[in-house]
C-alpha cells in the first residue's frame, strides 16, 4: 500500500489493492472544513463518500427538528435518559464551541453527504453506532475513571469555550493532535482507547470494505493518523472487528455492589430486629428515610422539579435506594414529564437551551433528565450519609 505524507490541508492519499483512497481530516466546527469537502468531493467525484457518522446522528444533522418527535416518557421508560443525558452533554459542548464559528456541529459531514448525494455518488456512514461506543467506555472505565469521566461530562456542559477558525487551524496539525491524545492516553487510557483507537480500526475496516475504486472519506482531524495507519496495515480477523460492537455486560462489582447495598441495608434491620432494641431500630428507619428521601427531594428542587415531583423523589428514594433495578430517577423523571410536560415550543429550542446553564433549567425537557439525574445523585449521597447511623444497630 502506498501512502503520501499529510500536508497542511489535511488530506492523505492512499493506493489500497489498486484502489485510491481520499482521508479529509476535518474539524467539527469549522467553515474551512464544510467548503474543504465539497471542494474535494466536486474535483475527485468519488464511486462512495464515505462519513464519519452513524445512523442516528446522521439522522439528527439531516433534521436538526428531530427534537420535536421525542417522547420522553418513552425514553425514560426504557431506560434510554442516561445515554439521552450523556448525548445532550456531548451536543452541548460541541454547539457551545460552534456558536464561535458560526457553523453547526458536524456541518462538514452533513456537507459531505448532501455533496454526494446531489452528484448520485454512493454514502457510506462508517463510524460505530455512539452508544455501543459510550456504554464500551463506561462498562470498561473502573470507578475512579467513570467519576472523571462523569466530571469531564459534566464540566463540558457548562464550561466556555472561546475558538476561532485560526485555532481550529492548529489543532487540525498532525502534531498537534497527537500531542492532546498522547496527554488523554496518559489521564484516561482507556476511555481513549475506545472513543478514538477502537474507532479508528472500526472506520478504517469500513472504508477498506467500501465499494468503488475511488473512495473519499471525511473525518475528524484526530482519527486522520490512526486511520491511515489502519488502512496500511493487514485487514484485521472479523472476531477482531465484531468485538468492537459488542457491549461488555456489567462489572461483576458494579452489579455486586448494586445488590450487595440493598442487602446489606436490609441484614443490619434484621440484627437490630433480632436484638430486640426497637428504638434503634425505629431510629435507624427514620434516618434512612430522612436521609435518602431528604436529599433526593432537595436535589430534584433544585433541578426546578415540580413540588409534587419533589414530594414524589422524597417517598421513593427511601425505597427505591433498596431496589438495584429502580432508581428514582425513573419515578421523579416520570412524574415531572406528566406534570409539567414540554411543549412543541421546548422541543424546538432545546438544540439552542443546551448550549447555557439557564436554557437547561429554562426548557422543560432538559429539566426533566435534570430531576432525572439529581434526585438520583441526592438518593446515593443519602444512601452514604445513612450509613453513619445504620451501622449503630450491629
Amino acid at each position: 500500500m502506498a501512502t503520501d505524507p499529510i500536508p497542511s490541508n489535511g488530506i492523505r492519499r492512499l493506493t489500497l489493492d489498486g484502489r485510491e483512497i481520499i482521508l479529509v481530516g476535518t474539524a467539527h466546527v469549522s467553515q474551512a472544513s464544510v467548503e474543504l469537502v465539497r471542494e474535494v468531493i466536486a474535483a475527485e467525484l468519488p464511486d462512495t463518500v464515505c462519513v464519519e457518522l452513524d445512523a442516528q446522528r446522521y439522522k439528527a444533522l439531516r433534521n436538526p427538528q428531530h427534537w420535536e418527535t421525542l417522547n420522553l416518557i418513552e425514553v425514560i421508560r426504557q431506560g434510554q435518559a442516561p445515554f439521552l443525558c450523556a448525548n445532550l452533554a456531548l451536543a452541548a459542548y460541541q454547539k457551545r464551541m460552534g456558536l464561535h464559528t458560526g457553523v453547526r456541529p458536524g456541518a462538514e459531514l452533513a456537507a459531505a453527504a448532501e455533496e454526494a448525494e446531489q452528484r448520485n455518488l454512493t454514502v457510506r456512514l462508517v463510524d460505530r453506532e455512539i452508544r455501543t461506543t459510550l456504554l464500551r467506555a463506561w462498562r470498561k472505565a473502573g470507578f475512579w475513571k467513570k467519576m472523571s469521566l462523569l466530571a469531564t461530562l459534566l464540566a463540558g456542559m457548562f464550561e466556555k469555550q472561546t475558538i476561532d477558525e485560526a485555532e481550529l487551524a492548529r489543532l487540525r496539525e498532525t502534531d498537534t493532535l497527537t500531542a492532546l491524545l498522547d496527554e488523554l492516553s496518559q489521564v484516561l487510557p482507556t476511555v481513549k482507547t475506545i472513543l478514538v483507537d477502537e474507532r479508528d480500526l472500526y472506520m478504517a475496516n469500513e472504508i477498506r470494505h467500501s465499494p468503488g475504486q475511488r473512495i473519499v472519506a471525511v473525518v475528524g482531524a484526530a482519527h486522520l493518523p490512526g486511520i491511515s495507519a489502519r488502512l496500511a496495515a493487514p485487514s484485521p480477523p472479523a472476531d477482531e472487528i465484531a468485538e468492537l460492537s459488542r457491549i461488555p455486560a456489567p462489572g461483576r462489582l458494579s452489579s455486586s455492589l448494586s445488590w450487595l447495598i440493598p442487602a446489606l441495608v436490609i441484614g443490619v434491620f434484621i440484627v437490630g430486629l433480632f436484638a430486640g432494641d426497637m428504638s434503634k431500630l425505629t431510629s435507624a428507619a427514620v434516618a434512612w428515610i430522612l436521609a435518602t428521601g431528604s436529599l433526593s427531594a432537595l436535589a430534584t428542587a433544585a433541578a426546578c422539579g415540580h413540588p409534587l415531583t419533589v414530594l414524589s423523589a422524597f417517598v421513593a428514594a427511601p425505597v427505591t435506594t433498596l431496589h438495584p433495578a429502580i432508581g428514582v430517577g425513573f419515578i421523579t423523571g416520570l412524574v415531572q414529564a406528566y406534570l409539567v410536560s414540554p411543549t412543541v415550543k421546548d422541543m424546538e429550542r432545546a438544540g439552542s437551551d443546551i448550549v447555557t446553564v439557564r436554557g437547561w433549567w429554562r426548557n422543560r425537557m432538559t429539566r426533566v433528565l435534570l430531576v432525572f439525574f439529581l434526585s438520583n445523585l441526592g438518593a446515593a449521597l443519602g444512601v452514604l450519609l445513612a450509613f453513619k447511623w445504620l451501622k449503630e444497630l450491629v
